[in-house]
Order: C-alpha cells, then structure tokens, then sequence
C-alpha cells in the first residue's frame, strides 16, 4: 500500500504546544553538552527541521523533536515551524519510540520502562509486533523488559553504566538479597558473563562463602561428566520444546490483541508476556546447565 503525505508545514504559536501525553522518557533529564550544542546551532542557522506535532484537545502535541522545541523555547521563540499530521496515539507514541531509539537518547532502563508501557500498560502489541515496529530483534525487547524485574538499585548502576545490560539480565535469576553483592563482585573484579555464571553455579552449592565467590571463581574446577551426551540431548529437546511453547503464548498474545475489547484485554495480556518472560527465563537456564555441563575446555579460560 503506497504512503500519502498529508502532513502540513507551518508556523505554530509555541504556547499552543504541549509535551507528548506518552513519553518515552518518563525520567526528568538535565541539560547536556549536546542541548547547549542545540541550541547554540539553532540561533546561529535557525531551524533546519521542524519539529512533528498532532491537533489534540484545542493544541497541538509533540510527537517527535521535544530537544529542538525546548532548545528554541530556551531561546524565547514565539513560533516554531511545524510538521502537522494526524496520527492516532499508538502511531505516535511508534514514531516518537522508534526515534529516540535511532538517536540512542535512552538508556536500557527507559527502553525497557517503553516496551513494557507499549505491550503491558497500553496493550498496542505483543513483543513481536513492537520489535518489528523499531526495527530491533524479539530477544533484544524482551532481555529488556526483564531488566525491569531487578530491584531499584541495581537498576541504578545499569542507568550509570557501571553495569552492562548482559551482567545485569545474569542477575534477573538470583534472588535480590544476593543481587548487590553480586554486582559489587562485578564492579571489584571485573567479572565477565561467564564468570557471573560461575559464581551463580556455585551459589547453590555449600562451597560459596559471603565474600569469596570471586576467589572460588579462580580457584574450583568442575569436574567433567561422562553423561555429556545425555546431557545435551536432553537440553536440545528441553529448548525445542520450550521455544514452541513461546510460538504458542504469541499465538494466544495475538488472539487477546484481536478478540479482546482494549479496555479489558491489558490484565490477560499482562499474565500472557509474565508466562513468556519465565519461559525465556528458562530456555536461559537450560542453554547455561548445558553449556556448564558439556563443555571440554577449562571454564577459568
């Protein structure tokens, strides 16, 4: 089907413009390097974009270009030029996603804070069809939407960039007395994946003292079985099974999306991606049981 722009450019009054009713950015930002930047580029060459907006409720919303409006409200603009289009509320809230995405604006806990707001809160889609929408994979959506199940204060550290988002989806599994230990051995070591899941193996095993998991890292070799194969037959089928049980919860996903009136579906919803986020959870705890229990080489290299 081929796209029509109807879109009109014009000159808009500031003070008939308002911020975006779903903002992808829920946390207050202070102003960067890149703002001050903005703002000097715009009164020295003016505007080179105009900013996207929507009529809503006597005024117009922004959908997209909130740094360019805000940067020209700093400099006391009375007008601003203007892309209007209508759009419904899911279209902009994609658009307004999808472009803070591309300019990596957000960091991994405002992603997730989104995606969970689009398929949980406003129940415009399943992971699928919101992966597609920002052009990003079903598994990077939803590892970050399980960011979200980690406590405040390890979110904490992942907005600060003292803990990558890898580390932190290892940390989804422990229980959240044991995550800031965990993420102080991260910090102190430099510990990589690989060895989180070490000191989570021996987490379960009476070896694991309060602060020696870094030492019982470098130190313990497990020891190699000799039902390997067993072990990896029987994790490839445990995998398989669980990745079709997914394809089914999407199918059911879909199914509430098309036969659930909006106002009632959010609950089911709810439960149905709370279902797929465990199966995930345990496709990982499969693939990790059989890599710890086949591998050949010496896990500390």
């Amino acid at each position: 089907m081929e796209f029509f722009d109807t879109s009109i450019v014009e000159q808009i009054e500031m003070k008939m413009i308002r911020s975006s009713q779903f903002a992808v950015r829920a946390r207050f930002q202070r102003m960067s390097d890149d703002d001050h930047c903005l703002i000097t580029s715009i009164r020295e060459h003016g505007l080179l974009q105009p900013i996207l907006i929507r009529p809503f409720s006597h005024g117009f919303e922004i959908v997209a270009g909130h740094r360019r409006f805000h940067a020209c409200r700093s400099l006391r603009w009375r007008f601003i030029p203007c892309k209007i289009r209508e759009l419904a509320d899911k279209e902009a809230y994609e658009i307004q996603l999808t472009e803070n995405i591309q300019r990596k604006s957000m960091d991994p806990i405002e992603e997730a804070e989104s995606f969970r707001r689009y398929v949980v809160d406003f129940g415009w889609g399943g992971v699928t069809e919101l992966a597609a929408k920002i052009g990003k994979s079903e598994e990077y959506v939803s590892h970050r939407i399980q960011l979200l199940k980690l406590p405040e204060e390890v979110k904490q550290h992942v907005i600060e960039n003292s803990l990558n988002v890898s580390s932190a989806l290892e940390l989804t599994s422990i229980p959240s007395e044991k995550q800031n230990m965990i993420v102080q051995q991260i910090n102190s070591s430099d510990l990589t994946v690989r060895q989180i899941r070490e000191m989570k193996s021996l987490m379960k095993t009476d070896t694991f003292a309060n602060n020696s998991g870094a030492d019982q890292i470098s130190q313990s070799t497990p020891r190699l079985l000799n039902r390997k194969s067993h072990v990896l037959k029987l994790t490839k089928k445990t995998i398989l099974a669980l990745r079709i049980t997914l394809a089914r919860i999407d199918n059911l996903i879909d199914e509430v999306h098309s036969t659930v009136e909006p106002s009632e579906r959010a609950e089911i919803v709810s439960f149905l991606m709370g279902t797929r986020l465990r199966i995930h959870s345990l496709i990982d705890e499969t693939i990790r049981y059989k890599n710890t229990n086949t591998r050949k080489e010496d896990p500390r290299l």
